[in-house]
This record gives structure tokens, C-alpha cells and sequence, in this order.
């Protein structure tokens, strides 16, 4: 299936329609808005209720998933707080944890709680409660069908003990430089004992998700719609966001809309304050009206490809580099995106302070990708498509469905890998069907994946203490072997800095990954009245500083 993208003319025609609509009708149909009188336009208010337009609630509430869905993401960052606070720049600040002490060369560390945090049912989040967190963080409970959190350093963990009420130690047994930023993890939310005691079936029954954000979950209706309201005695947010006290909206409401021109014209037309994911081409079209849109970068892996080295036809070296070379990132960004994407320069995001640029191992070079093929036997048929020994060179896309606008993008590489004899074909799937696709091992598995620390990687990129194992290859290759665990183990943040370099240098340059752009994959339409709206360093918004302009 070799489809040309092409914009959605019906969608574009529609917004230009709403943009005729004045600016008072839009804004005056908000959102329920009841905030108080204030003397200044730039002065916060308290008060006010916000619709939340969102693609879908359908995988349950189970929060020690190994990967998190972006959806749930996004209410349990209102309802749940963490230990740490991290912003777009992978900065650290102290949240629930007032301050912490790294010793021993990174491998026992000291945590020091705030003092009078409570669980939403009034339960305090004591010592106690972080041990158990921590214990189910990095350990599950296989007897209750409780996963560990896929990227907590767990391998090396050794215990957490509450040595008094407002103390946390925890020991590793060789050094963690990551565990204190890992804490910031969207994975590692704060939930009640009482929740983690339960069942997984339990467990995702949304009212046993006892959290100590400044939301709470009033009622909701699974697959339709969730209200949130504020907790009036929350009074411990995240330094690293200059708001302290309740939050200043009276209510948050996430309506389940899965077409993304219904949740952007909704929020056009007044009806709702907020949409997730909308088309990147029609941003500009957007932020021209008036709107706010949202589109903050996260810490991890950049849009891409992990790339299957087992299966056919990637498993040959000179498969992957032509892959590599034969795709033109610029197109896709020029065509799919806007100037809010910004090029790939190695297989994690530009603004992890490891990330470095290693451009050139995966440049756009159709003359290289063709000679590589050539030399390694591929021949091109009258169709334009390659062979040898009797087999297409041939394979499938499934554009990642947690980011629509990759299947305007996978059709386009497509397109452009034909030029080279490459044929590749599109199966399109829900979000319900993406594990499957994962399951299936494919030769190229396109990655939406974040993390806040650079030492997680390791977890991920070989089958080494139970690891992921993104490209097939076990334990296999000894050098990616011997860099993961450095990258690990490394006790200090200098070294640990010179082995990410050169893991991001071998990774590329044997084709293991093929990066694409960087990677915006949540977007926010923001009704221009709600104001403070802030984003974390896993780009979720929070909106716990926001408030209603009158």
C-alpha cells in the first residue's frame, strides 16, 4: 500500500469556516467558567470547571504497566503526585521529596519527605507508604498479576527501609546514578498502600486509585467521561512550578471523543476548554485564531524505529543501513510537521543532556542506500522493487497509534524507500491492537517511549538483567553488552556521559535504530482564556497552576 499523503481538505475547509466566528462567541461559550473578579488580566483566580477533549480511557488503570498509555498519563498526573519533580530540560526539584542525599558512590540514598502529606482518603503518605511504592516500583508482585515498573533501576536493587515517619533509605548494589530522576518517572506515581495491596483486576477499578494530587476523582463513566474536582487541603506541589496551596480550578471533566476534527472543532467552537493530539498541519491555522497549542517536547527516545536484527529483512546489516539512508527526514518534517518538530540527531530526544549529534550515520543519502543494496546482492526488478535468492525485498509499517500523524509519516516513508527497491506495505491498527503488533516481533517497531534519566537506556536495548531487548539481539553483541552495562553501572555522571556518546555512535551505526524527527507526540489545543497551563519533562500538561481568565 504505497498511498500519497495528502491534508485532510474536508477538516482544513471546516476550521476555516470556524475562524470566521468572532473572538467573544468562541470564548464566551467556554467551559462553565466561574471565576472570581480580579483587577488584573495576568493576576491567577480561583475557580472554574475545564473540558478535556481525549482520544480514549480503553486499557484500564493498572499504573505498573511497563509502558504507560498517554491517555491515562494524563489523569493520573492530576490525581497522583511523585517524589520528584522533572521540567523539559530533565531538571530536578524537590516535590513530595523535600531533599535527598546520594552516598556511597551513588549507590544508598537518603529521601526526606514533606511533612503533612495525606492520600486523598486521609491516609498519610509517611515513610511507610514511599517504601511500599518503592518495593512495588521496583518489584511487582508476579502472585497478584502486579508488573514492576519497566524503567525503575530494578535490577540492582536491594532494599528501602523507613528508618523514621519522614525518612526513606535506599540501597543498590552496585551504583544507580539514575534512581533519584527515575523518581519523576510518569511510572512511579505515589499511590495509597491500601491500592497497592490489591489484586491487579483491583487495581484498575478507578475508585481503589487512591493518590495524594490535587485532583480526586468524583465520578466517571469507563470509555465516556471522568470528573475530577480539586482537593481543598492540597498543599504540597512542586517547587519547580511556584504554585503552593489547592489548585485554583474547581473541576476538571475528560470527555472520550476518538475523532480528532470532532475534539478540535469542540474546542473552536467554545464547547470545550482543552483537545489532546491534534493535526500538526493545522497548528498554525489554530495559534492564528487565538488559540494556545501546546507542543512540548519529552525526555526519551526520539520518533522511530527499533529495528528487529532476527527478522527478515532486517536482519541484514545492509538492510538496515539503506533503510537508514534511504529516508528523507526533512520531507517528512516539512510535509507531516511544522517548525514545532525539530530533526533528529541521534536515537534520543535533544534535550536529554547526554543526547548527542550523530547525523551523519543516518543521513538522507539515496546514492549510498542504493550502492549498499546493490553490493549486497539486491537487483531491481521492472517493478522498481528489489530481490535475491527468490525473496521481495519487503516489509510492514504500523504507524504508531498513540501519534496519528504517523501514518501520514510511515506513508511517506513509503514512498520514498520505493525510490531505493524497497517495498513497504501499511496495517493500520487501534491502540487496543499496537501490543499485538509489538508481540509479533516486526522487522521495524515504531517507538513512542519516554524516560528521564539517560541510564534507563540500558534497560531496554539488550536482554541483560531481564531487559527488553529492542533489537532482537539477547545478549549477543558483547560491545552493546559491555556499553550497556556501563551506561548502568557508571558511578559518576562524567563517564557516564562519554559511554552515552559512544552507545548513541555504535547503535546508529549498525543500523539498530532508525530515528526520524524528535519526537512532540502529546498536543494540547488550549482555549486562549485557560491560562498557567505548565508541562513536565515527560510533556504532560499540568493543571494544577492553571486558572480561567474572564
Amino acid at each position: 500500500m504505497n498511498t500519497v499523503y495528502q491534508p485532510e481538505i474536508r477538516r482544513r475547509i471546516f476550521l476555516a469556516g470556524l475562524s470566521a466566528l468572532s473572538a467573544s462567541a468562541v470564548l464566551t461559550a467556554c467551559g462553565g467558567v466561574t471565576a472570581t473578579n480580579t483587577s488584573s488580566p495576568d493576576t491567577p483566580v480561583d475557580g472554574g470547571n475545564i473540558t478535556f477533549l481525549i482520544q480514549g480511557y480503553d486499557t484500564g488503570w493498572v499504573s505498573s504497566k511497563t509502558s504507560i498509555s498517554s491517555y491515562e498519563g494524563n489523569l493520573w498526573g492530576q490525581i497522583t503526585d511523585k517524589l520528584v519533580y522533572v521540567n523539559e530540560k530533565g531538571e530536578l526539584s524537590p516535590w513530595v521529596a523535600e531533599s535527598w542525599e546520594e552516598l556511597n558512590g551513588a549507590k544508598d540514598f537518603v529521601i526526606h519527605l514533606k511533612k503533612g502529606v495525606t492520600f486523598s482518603d486521609g491516609t498519610p503518605l509517611d515513610a511507610a507508604a514511599v517504601v511500599a511504592n518503592l518495593n512495588a516500583w521496583a518489584k511487582g508482585d508476579s502472585t497478584r498479576g502486579v508488573s514492576k515498573v519497566g524503567l525503575f533501576p530494578s535490577s540492582n536493587f536491594v532494599s528501602a527501609e523507613a528508618t523514621d515517619t519522614g525518612t526513606v533509605k535506599v540501597s543498590f548494589s552496585s551504583p544507580a546514578l539514575g534512581f533519584i530522576a527515575t523518581l519523576a518517572y510518569h511510572g512511579c506515581i505515589l499511590l495509597s498502600p491500601k491500592t497497592l495491596a490489591l489484586p491487579v483486576e483491583a487495581q484498575a477499578d478507578l475508585s481503589q486509585e487512591i493518590g495524594s494530587g490535587p485532583f480526586v476523582v468524583k465520578s466517571w463513566k469507563q470509555g465516556d467521561s471522568y470528573v475530577l474536582e480539586k482537593r481543598k487541603d492540597y498543599n504540597w506541589g512542586p517547587a519547580g512550578l511556584g504554585h503552593t496551596g489547592p489548585a485554583r480550578l474547581d473541576s476538571i471533566t475528560y470527555k472520550v471523543i476518538k475523532d480528532t476534527a470532532v475534539r478540535t472543532s469542540t474546542v473552536v467552537s467554545g464547547q470545550a476548554d482543552v483537545a489532546f493530539n491534534v493535526e500538526p498541519q493545522e497548528i498554525e491555522s489554530l495559534k492564528a485564531q487565538g488559540f494556545t497549542v501546546g507542543t512540548p517536547r519529552y525526555l526519551g527516545f526520539v520518533d522511530g524505529f527499533q529495528v528487529n536484527t532476527q527478522a527478515f529483512p532486517t536482519n541484514e546489516a545492509a538492510v538496515r543501513q539503506a533503510i537508514q539512508h534511504g529516508i528523507d527526514r526533512e520531507e517528512i518534517r516539512k510535509t507531516v510537521y511544522t517548525e514545532d518538530w525539530n530533526a533528529a540527531t541521534t536515537f534520543i530526544q535533544g534535550n536529554v543532556p547526554e543526547a548527542g549529534d550523530f547525523s551523519d550515520s543516518f543521513s538522507f543519502d539515496p546514492d549510498k542506500a542504493n550502492k549498499v543494496l546493490d553490493e549486497a546482492g539486491w537487483t531491481k526488478a521492472s517493478d522498481g522493487y528489489r530481490t535475491k535468492d527468490g525473496k521481495a525485498l519487503e516489509f510492514t509499517l504500523t504507524p504508531n497509534p498513540y501519534v496519528p500523524s504517523t501514518k501520514a509519516e510511515d506513508e511517506l516513508i513509503a514512498q520514498q524507500l520505493k525510490k531505493v527497491g524497497i517495498k513497504v506495505n501499511l496495517k493500520v491498527v487501534d491502540v487496543a491492537g499496537y501490543a499485538a503488533v509489538q508481540a509479533s516481533k516486526p522487522p521495524l517497531f515504531q517507538t513512542s517511549r519516554s524516560f528521564v534519566d539517560v541510564g534507563t537506556v540500558a534497560g531496554v536495548l539488550t536482554s541483560q538483567n531481564k531487559g527488553e531487548d529492542w533489537f532482537g539481539l539477547g545478549t549477543t553483541d558483547r560491545k552493546l553488552n559491555d556499553l550497556s552495562t556501563a551506561i548502568a553501572t557508571a558511578s559518576d555522571r562524567g563517564s557516564r556521559e562519554k559511554v552515552a556518546y559512544e552507545l548513541q555512535q555504535y547503535v546508529l551505526d549498525q543500523g539498530y535504530f532508525v530515528p526520524l524527527n524528535q519526537l512532540v507526540q502529546r498536543l494540547y489545543l488550549i482555549n486562549p482564556k485557560v491560562k498557567d497551563v505548565q508541562y513536565n519533562g515527560l510533556a504532560y500538561a499540568n493543571f494544577y497552576t492553571a486558572w480561567i481568565a474572564k
